[in-house]
């Protein structure tokens, strides 16, 4: 299995960006999908980004595309979303989570390994 952990997180101001990471261990990081998802106090955890094995295919939710960047470095083991033009609706934990599935997918129900999360917090 593979083992995931954000960092990146922070408290930021409105228009303001981060670089969130997603450090991976254990098996191969280029065998998995990777997205990230948020979660807001109180609201369920919501899709935000996903990418293939190879980096080529990436999906965003409406709320975030043409804001955030979701991209990865199997070399590195790594996984990587731009957040720029931040709100203070973006503010959440963001989860970066692998899935084995042979398909890219919006689903959280289809990534089994999960990351502890990174905060985001953007002030008005």
């Amino acid at each position: 299995q593979v083992q995931l952990v954000e960092s990146g997180g922070g408290l930021v101001q409105a228009g303001g960006s981060l670089s969130l990471s997603c450090a991976a261990s254990g098996r191969p990081f280029r065998w998995y999908n990777m997205g990230w998802f948020r979660q807001a106090p109180g609201k369920e955890r919501e899709f935000v980004s996903a990418i293939s094995r190879s980096g080529d295919t990436t999906y965003y939710s409406d709320s975030v595309k043409g804001r955030f960047t979701i991209s990865r470095d199997n070399a590195k083991n790594t996984g990587y979303l731009q957040i720029n033009s931040l709100k203070p609706e973006d503010t959440a934990v963001y989860y970066c989570a692998a899935s084995e599935r042979v398909g890219v997918s919006k689903n959280s129900d289809e990534y089994a390994y999960w990351g502890q999360g990174t905060q985001v917090t953007v002030s008005s």
